[in-house]
């Protein structure tokens, strides 16, 4: 069965792996997948990931995840574009979640990039998942 939202089974799979205080998973890799996590390693989220080739044409991503004093960085991931419903955002409209605290993630003409990137940009898109 063909599955309609990687994106969204990426960040489930961080969620349920954080609950239980696993050091690192494996996900199908994308580029969709790779960029949103580029973003999270460089906003301090994850400790890092690398793309593996299990098989010719079929390659996975392995995500080490960040744990401070026992505790995920990550306290909150959820999706915000889901694809039954679309969620854009321009420029002056972009989320500031937790009032700044955490990042939401965009999909760009530019890329994919995080909120504060995207204002420094001056571009708006769609808004992939908000993380705290």
């Amino acid at each position: 069965m063909a599955m309609t939202d990687p994106l969204g089974d990426m960040l489930t799979r961080i969620r349920n792996a954080q609950t239980r205080k696993l050091s690192s998973i494996v996900t199908p890799a994308s580029n969709l997948r790779a960029n949103v996590l580029h973003v999270l390693e460089k906003e301090g989220y994850i400790r890092g990931f690398e793309r593996h080739e299990v098989s010719p044409g079929l390659s996975e991503i392995k995500i080490e995840l960040k744990y401070h004093d026992g505790e995920p960085v990550i306290r909150t991931i959820r999706r915000v574009s889901k694809p039954g419903r679309r969620v854009y955002s321009k420029i002056k409209d972009l989320p500031r979640p937790f009032n700044g605290l955490g990042i939401a993630v965009l999909s760009t003409p530019r890329g994919v990039m995080s909120d504060v990137e995207a204002r420094e940009a001056n571009v708006g898109g769609e808004v992939l998942c908000q993380v705290f």
